[in-house]
Order: structure tokens, then C-alpha cells, then sequence
């Protein structure tokens, strides 16, 4: 079995590859100047992590997913991710990149702000595919950092580096959207997945089994992270997945209050609901009538 590593330090990672340390709580790194070359491991992340992977060099392998990185794609990770790393062992790894770890960010903007950053939490099958262009950004981002590093410290350092890793992860979030932009295709496939598993669950009994549906429930059915599948449905949509959700819920109440006999309660209990008060305010939020008064104003009609 392959060894489980826990990177809780930019020390520890440093070693790991016999990397020169600079900071305590941020690195920029370049794994062709690594002296070490660690084989078959797994990473528990204790830090922010990305990483511009300049050649193929191995597989990464997040959670049942394996991503066969290709040249000009970055991967990223946070703090209590899991990665198995399967170098290939006739490839010098070329990835460069960032590490930074949680303290550095502590009552900064960009502290409050990074749990905004959702690719964190994409999986590695998920990585941003740059451009020529794109890729000389990065490299650009990572530069400034790397100057403020070897600048000698004074009362702006933190600040800047910190601004510095918040420019590279706002452009990261703009080559995301440009990507979502030129895969309309496969995102309209995901969509068109996603309705039919939607009809599925409501038409069957796993809402009687399972309670109301999740985002993590749909995500898992199109083989996506929660994040990046919540990000392509708003993306694509305007609404996010658990508003698309609760629509399609709303949707399939109203045909079973005009097209049955049964209670509100009922109703309430065959989606999902464990409490029909619940359902009533989801349905009010919605629609603006309670159920109760959406069916007689509609069977009065």
C-alpha cells in the first residue's frame, strides 16, 4: 500500500522534495529543481496548493477519479484533500506553482474571501486547461510573489504576497469561466443528464428512502465534484443546483395537488419532506402562496 503523507507545513513539503524553504507560510515552487523524487504516495493536505503542470509526469488519483494531467493544466487543493501522486518514474516532474498555508491568509481580505474560490474543492478530473496566453499570466502572478519573497521583509510583505496569491486565484476564476464557455457542449450534456436523473428520483421511491435530494447526489451522478457541478449549473442556468432542485421539487408538488386527492401532508411526505411545515415554506418561498392556497385558487379557476 502506498504511503499516506500529511503536508501540514511548507517545511515538510520542502523536504519531501529537497526543496530550498524561503517562507514559512508561502512557497513558490518549481519541482524541476526537486532533488528528491518521492514514488507511489498519497498527500493529505494541510495547505492551499496550486500547480501548473508544464509535461506530463503521472497521474493524479482524487478520490475515485484519475486525471492524466496533460502539459499547460493547473491543479488545485485545500486544506483536508486526499491525493494519490503516481509519478511516472522516466519523466522529470516540470509542474511549478504555489503553496501557501491557512495562517498566511488569517485577517486578510483574502482570508474572508477564499472560501469563494470553489475550484479548490473541483477534482482533479476537473483541472483548468490554459491557454498559450493563460499559462504566461500565471507565470507572471507567480513572479510577483516570488519577488516579495526574496524582498527583505517589512511591514508590506504580508500584504502584498497575500494581494498577490488573490490576483493569480481571481485570474484562475476567469480561465474557469472561459473554459465552462467553451465546453457549452459537454456542459449541455451534464445538464440534460441532470434533468433526467431529477425526473428519476421523483418519479421512483427514493424520495420515501433517501429524504430530499442534495447537490452531492447529482453532482455524484454526472461524476463531477459537488462544487464544479453546483458552478456549471449556475453557469449555465442563472440558478444554482440546489435552486434548480427545489424548482423541480415546486414543479412536481403542483401536479400532484391539482392531479390527485391526496393531503398536503402527503404530498410533503412523498418528496422527501420529514415535516410538512418545511415543505410549506419552501413552497410559499417559491411560488408565494402556501400549497393550500395554490390549490383552491387553482381549482377554483
Amino acid at each position: 500500500m502506498e504511503e499516506v503523507i500529511k503536508i501540514d507545513s511548507i517545511k515538510q513539503y520542502n523536504e519531501l522534495y529537497g526543496l530550498p524553504e524561503q517562507n514559512p507560510l508561502v512557497a513558490v515552487i518549481d519541482l524541476s529543481k526537486a532533488t528528491k523524487f518521492p514514488t507511489h504516495f498519497t498527500l493529505n493536505y494541510g495547505l492551499y496548493a496550486l500547480y501548473l503542470k508544464q509535461t506530463k509526469c503521472g497521474d493524479l488519483r482524487y478520490g475515485k477519479q484519475i486525471y492524466d494531467y496533460q502539459e499547460g493544466t493547473v491543479t488545485s487543493f485545500a486544506p483536508g484533500q486526499v491525493v494519490e501522486v503516481i509519478p511516472n518514474g522516466n519523466v522529470r516532474p516540470m509542474s511549478k506553482g504555489l503553496l501557501f498555508h491557512p495562517d498566511l491568509i488569517r485577517g486578510t481580505s483574502l482570508g474572508k474571501e477564499i472560501k469563494h474560490y470553489s475550484f479548490f474543492s473541483y477534482a482533479s478530473n476537473e483541472a483548468l486547461h490554459l491557454s498559450e496566453e493563460e499559462k504566461q499570466i500565471f507565470q507572471d502572478c507567480l513572479n510577483k510573489i516570488q519577488m516579495e519573497l526574496e524582498h527583505p521583509a517589512d511591514r508590506h510583505s504580508k500584504g502584498l504576497i497575500c494581494r498577490n496569491i488573490e490576483l493569480l486565484l481571481d485570474y484562475c476564476m476567469r480561465f474557469y469561466e472561459r473554459q465552462f464557455q467553451t465546453r457549452k457542449k459537454v456542459n449541455k450534456d451534464i445538464l440534460e443528464r441532470f434533468e433526467d436523473l431529477l425526473d428519476s428520483y421523483f418519479s421512483g421511491d427514493k424520495p420515501q428512502i433517501l429524504g430530499l435530494p442534495t447537490v452531492k447526489y447529482f453532482a455524484d451522478g454526472v461524476n463531477l465534484s459537488a462544487n464544479y457541478f453546483g458552478d456549471l449549473v449556475k453557469k449555465e442556468t442563472g440558478r444554482t443546483a440546489q435552486e434548480y432542485i427545489q424548482n423541480k421539487l415546486v414543479n412536481v408538488a403542483k401536479e400532484e395537488m391539482l392531479g390527485s386527492n391526496k393531503s398536503i401532508s402527503e404530498i410533503a411526505y412523498g418528496l422527501g419532506f420529514q415535516y410538512p411545515q418545511h415543505f410549506t415554506r419552501i413552497f410559499k418561498k417559491t411560488v408565494g402562496y402556501t400549497p393550500t392556497e395554490y390549490r383552491i385558487a387553482r381549482t377554483e379557476c
